[in-house]
């Protein structure tokens, strides 16, 4: 897969959007709806979006934002950016990390948070979800002290997954985990079947054994860096194990059923996450979601992917159609 070119962009000068009452600036308000149809969305109109968020948090706010509508993923070239912001801050009140994604590489993941720790003044940071950080984004959460989300915030399923690319270019994804199930399953039946091996035989011709034990690394290593992130951060003073039982939800898809299915902040709290559930009217809320608001169209199509403070950015470009962004 071609590599993903970055660079810092400068931002086109737009004043930002006057709103005279953030609190009352739900979804279907025209502030929201006209920020759709603006379309340059630079940084000009964010930055005191970004100050007030700083101000009622009591802490500097870094957004983090990938495309839903390009084919981008968290990678480790994004924390070099956001590494690149993060040294220009004074952090001494800790960070808050507003993230959006459909998710990425799980050690990515990680060194997002070991970035965000140790930049932090006070060795942590908060992570704030105004609508979906999914997979990938749900582990750099899971390093959090606590997750900032409303009753329409989504997390997701941190299982890993298998993308296979057809002859004909169309891409399919598999959960890893149910791949290693059927792979065992049909292993276990081929070993106790008394007679013609052939159609078992025939079946498991079509995996291979260092494929098997490969997904299987990727799923312990999944599990690894969850547990990690918790029981040093907000599940401090639990045991691995417990944890493990608590997030269950998170790590199997025997639950959820799909990797794409939200898990919501009741669930998550239910699961002994430090989620600070957000009124959908407030005035934090009201802003966090039109900075998302703003960062999402931007990254639908002027970038792919985006890191912001009130006085610091950068961006990736669109992918091109037929390129892959990792």
């Amino acid at each position: 897969m071609p590599r993903e070119q970055r660079r810092p962009v400068g931002f086109p000068t737009r004043r930002p959007t006057q709103v005279s009452s953030p609190a009352a600036t739900p979804a279907g308000h025209p502030v929201i709806r006209q920020v759709m149809g603006e379309r340059y969305q630079g940084q000009e109109t964010r930055r005191e979006l970004f100050k007030t968020l700083d101000r009622l948090l009591g802490r500097p706010v870094v957004a983090f934002c990938t495309s839903f509508t390009q084919p981008v993923m968290i990678s480790d070239q994004d924390i070099d950016m956001v590494e690149g912001v993060l040294q220009k801050m004074h952090l001494d009140k800790g960070l808050a990390l507003l993230i959006s994604s459909p998710g990425g590489m799980a050690l990515a993941s990680e060194r997002l948070i070991n970035v965000c720790r140790s930049y932090s003044g006070t060795g942590e940071y908060w992570a704030i979800v105004p609508s979906k950080a999914k997979s990938a984004g749900t582990l750099a959460c899971f390093g959090a002290s606590k997750i900032l989300m409303s009753s329409t915030s989504e997390l997701g399923p941190v299982d890993p997954q298998l993308v296979y690319r057809g002859e004909d270019g169309i891409q399919a994804r598999y959960s890893v985990f149910n791949v290693l199930k059927s792979y065992h399953e049909l292993f276990n039946k081929a070993v106790k079947v008394k007679g013609n091996l052939q159609p078992f035989l025939q079946q498991l011709d079509r995996y291979d054994s260092r494929e098997m034990q490969e997904c299987q690394s990727e799923l312990d290593l999944t599990k690894d860096i969850s547990l990690r992130a918790l029981s040093s951060g907000m599940m401090q003073g639990r045991s691995k194990k417990q944890i493990e039982k608590n997030i269950q939800v998170f790590l199997s898809p025997k639950m959820t059923k799909s990797h794409g299915r939200a898990i919501y902040a009741d669930e998550a709290i239910a699961c002994g996450l430090n989620v600070e559930k957000q009124a959908l009217d407030s005035e934090l809320w009201a802003i966090c979601y039109e900075t998302y608001i703003r960062m999402n169209q931007f990254c639908s199509g002027n970038a792919s992917k985006c890191v912001e403070t009130a006085d610091h950015g950068y961006n990736a470009p669109p992918v091109r159609e037929g390129e892959d962004n990792e």
